[in-house]
């Protein structure tokens, strides 16, 4: 029952969080574009852009933890948590898209130099936008990295990046206004693509990893073998380690070898003890053992994700 009540309160802080962005981005956007409107900067039209893909990403963020968070079915006995790396996916693809779309019209500007207009409330205007964002990404980022939520962490780098974004707009734009060398502003924007393009790969690359299921991240599994390792002694010995990550919940395999001898009852009390250091060890986590007798050659035969024949 606790368990259900602290997965309850999990779900309804994620979804708090990410309503929280997506009603940040919206705010954004206005300003932004009415800030690109003023000015005619195609910097800080890369700069509004760039916030239009932050929605979409909490909107798809709201839709992903609604999904991720239910409990396992019939189905789907695992549960649905790999539904973050879906998103984080799409979300990094989006990123992509909006980087070409930034550097086309940066290119058309480059050809095409246009002069700015209103440039001092232009820029106080994405100034107070960067500054949502700012108190927005912080508060995503560790509500992210303390549930273990990767569509809310990545929601809350998108705004981090937008921040920095924003930030060299501001100063570029600036720079453009104070000397006039209009060739800047489109150079501004493509930079800004260029940093989304990082920002977009990063992200469909941590999704492929979960989607491949990647071990577990080092420090993870160091906390797992020195688990194993303090329970190696004497006749005691462990293989086929195996472990994978499913968004927050990390999965564990591994063949425990005991002696022959040892009653099924000591067997069963000893694997217990050890899937439950295992689990404290990269929580949340499920753990499966699998027993076998270290005198019998056969219990080395399935070290390997196929068993050997014999």
């Amino acid at each position: 029952m606790t368990g259900n009540v602290d997965e309850s309160r999990r779900r309804k802080r994620l979804i708090t969080m990410i309503s929280v962005a997506i009603a940040i981005s919206l705010l954004t956007i206005s300003m932004k574009a009415v800030a690109w409107q003023l000015t005619g900067s195609v910097g800080l039209l890369s700069d509004a852009l760039e916030s239009v893909v932050n929605l979409v990403a909490a909107l798809v963020g709201l839709v992903v933890i609604l999904w991720s968070t239910r409990p396992p079915d019939e189905e789907h006995t695992y549960g649905h948590e790999k539904a973050d790396y879906v998103s984080a996916g799409f979300e990094g693809a989006l990123i992509l898209l909006a980087a070409f779309t930034i550097a086309f019209a940066a290119i058309e500007r480059l050809i095409n130099p246009a002069q700015l207009t209103e440039v001092g409330i232009g820029l106080t205007i994405s100034m107070v936008a960067t500054l949502f964002n700012f108190v927005a990404g912080t508060l995503l980022i560790r509500t992210g990295r303390e549930e273990q939520s990767l569509t809310l962490e990545a929601d809350g780098r998108h705004l981090m990046t937008d921040v920095w974004t924003t930030t060299g707009v501001i100063a570029g734009v600036g720079l453009v206004w104070l000397t006039g060398w209009e060739t800047l502003d489109p150079i501004i924007a493509l930079a800004v693509a260029a940093n989304i393009v990082r920002t977009g790969s990063s992200l469909v690359r941590d999704s492929m990893s979960g989607l491949m299921d990647k071990a577990l991240p080092a420090r993870e599994m160091a906390a797992v073998n020195e688990v194993l390792r303090r329970y190696s002694e004497g006749s005691v010995d462990f293989h086929a380690l195996r472990t994978r990550k499913s968004g927050r919940r990390s999965f564990i395999s591994v063949h425990v070898l005991v002696p022959g001898d040892w009653s099924v009852q000591a067997g069963h009390d000893f694997a217990e003890q050890v899937e439950e250091d295992l689990r404290k060890a990269a929580e949340p986590a499920t753990v499966f053992t699998h027993l076998e007798p270290v005198e019998d050659p056969v219990s080395f035969a399935d070290t390997e994700l196929d068993r050997d024949e014999q």
